[in-house]
């Protein structure tokens, strides 16, 4: 027999102002059941998210929680009856310790003046026991967040929310910056979770992992829930043409092809322990692949080659030129490199900018004269680039922190492909974004690699990479420890490179 729903969500709707983003959702939600939630960016995943997390009010329609009215007028009115959200923007703060950001609202005091001394023993006590609950033994609860990598900053962001009374549990892409060892205790976390009746929705573009872990598939699209099922019932290209409305090619492979002339050459590159002693070229038409553990030095190495750190070592040669290292990005960028970077929102894009500022920001040059903003030049570069990427939205004016998440990172494509840099360097450049705004970017990078473009791209997802580059280069403990050919790698080779123990590495690889 069939619970009765933990949640249900009934005939829900969301309007802004005359657009309308969910149109009349209907869901139950059991307990011990893992419901993953899916659709393109813009389908609608985040704002229904956001009304049960009380984040956001439903315009139409109404909400129970175990039977009875529920409409939380805040997150944390959700979170006193259950109902917690890990979101994909990491919501931490940086300057306290994880053990604080772990018991935010709930810290120990002692003490005569309790309101004024806090209990570090039991605080640091009780974020142990938080971290073990996602199988985290390598975090010391004294260290302050600013301190760790993004990956581990995601995990504290889910051990976080993993409450004795938590009724309810959304996951908004939880895996996006986790390696597969941390995935799996999470993975493992949630088998858990639905063994003491919790109820969890998993939203993930990642449709391998909605097939492993979920119980019940809910697709929407444009706002409307298109199909609930058994997620037994559907296999993967089933998905994507809920998804999209049509059959979408995923398994895209890059023809091989000469490599063209040397656009980048990066010689014993070093900062501190992050980055050691890295060397590799890049050649036009080239898609060159950085694997790797979360801390392996893959997005520090990308942030020496565009300036956006000083190198201690090494020489950096674009097109024939050699440099000791770049000043500043504005060096880099001049030089003829972009960067894709790995966290659009903090470093990429200017939220509250519209389109058509963020569009042309590396090139201000070419739409200005004699210091003045050519206006009109703006909007056709933006447009052009709307169009061309299939970004959704009203237009150029729109602000990007408007943008659903994969429409952001088209965004920050479009700067770069305006820009026309001879070297793209691209960190995690499909993390968050759904199968058809990747197919678009997958064919954007196509055509870069075909105009001679050198592309060299840092991602978590194998696949991605063995699907998309012509070389891939592992890296280790800030080293670059090998260097694959198309057709040499398996996933588990790639997988083994990354593991390498430390005392394995000597000499210099490239």
């Amino acid at each position: 027999m069939t619970p009765s729903p933990v949640l249900t969500i009934q005939s829900v709707s969301k309007t802004y102002g005359s657009n309308t983003v969910l149109h009349g959702v209907s869901l139950p939600l059991h307990p011990g059941e893992v419901l993953a939630l899916t659709g393109e960016n813009g389908a609608g995943k985040s704002t229904l998210s956001k009304i049960i997390s009380g984040l956001e009010r439903a315009s139409q329609g109404s909400l129970q929680l175990g039977g009875q009215a529920f409409a939380p007028a805040s997150r944390r009115d959700a979170e006193a009856l259950g109902v917690r959200m890990v979101m994909q923007e990491l919501s931490l703060v940086p300057t306290l310790t994880v053990a604080e950001n772990l018991l935010l609202g709930a810290i120990p005091h002692r003490g005569r003046w309790r309101a004024h001394w806090i209990d570090h023993a039991q605080l640091n006590t009780r974020a142990v026991a938080q971290l073990a609950k996602m199988g985290i033994e390598d975090i010391d609860p004294r260290t302050p967040v600013s301190q760790l990598g993004i990956g581990q900053q995601q995990m504290v962001e889910i051990a976080r929310n993993l409450q004795d009374n938590t009724r309810v549990l959304i996951l908004d892409e939880p895996t996006a910056m986790l390696t597969p060892r941390e995935t799996r205790h999470l993975f493992d976390q949630i088998a858990l979770l639905k063994a003491q009746g919790v109820a969890i929705v998993y939203v993930s573009h990642r449709l391998e992992e909605l097939i492993q872990i979920a119980d019940t598939l809910a697709v929407l699209r444009d706002g409307r829930l298109v199909k609930t099922c058994a997620m037994r019932s559907v296999t993967e290209p089933d998905i994507v043409q809920l998804m999209v409305g049509h059959a979408v090619d995923q398994d895209m492979g890059r023809p091989r092809r000469p490599r063209g002339p040397l656009l980048l050459n990066a010689k014993n590159l070093g900062r501190g322990t992050a980055v050691q002693d890295v060397s590799l070229q890049v050649h036009a038409g080239e898609v060159f692949g950085i694997a790797g553990l979360v801390g392996s030095g893959r997005t520090e190495l990308l942030r020496l080659l565009f300036g956006a750190d000083r190198t201690d070592t090494g020489e950096i040669t674009i097109q024939g030129t050699a440099h000791k290292g770049w000043r500043s990005p504005i060096k880099a960028i001049a030089a003829g490199i972009g960067l894709v970077t790995e966290d659009r929102k903090s470093q990429g894009l200017l939220l509250s900018q519209p389109i058509r500022i963020n569009t042309t920001l590396s090139d201000v040059g070419a739409v200005s004269h004699a210091g003045w903003l050519d206006r009109a030049r703006e909007d056709s570069i933006a447009q052009n680039m709307v169009q061309r990427l299939s970004i959704r939205c009203s237009g150029p004016e729109q602000a990007v922190g408007t943008l659903s998440g994969g429409n952001q990172q088209k965004v920050v494509f479009a700067r770069w492909l305006h820009r026309e840099c001879n070297v793209l360097l691209l960190d995690e450049p499909t993390r968050g974004v759904d199968v058809g705004a990747r197919a678009d970017i997958y064919a954007e990078l196509e055509k870069m690699a075909e105009a001679g473009k050198a592309l060299l791209m840092v991602s978590s997802d194998l696949r991605e990479l063995m699907q998309m580059c012509d070389r891939i280069g592992v890296m280790a403990h800030g080293r670059l420890v090998t260097v694959f050919e198309r057709g040499e790698w398996t996933e588990k080779s790639l997988l083994a490179a990354a593991f390498t123990d430390t005392a394995a590495l000597n000499g210099t690889h490239g």
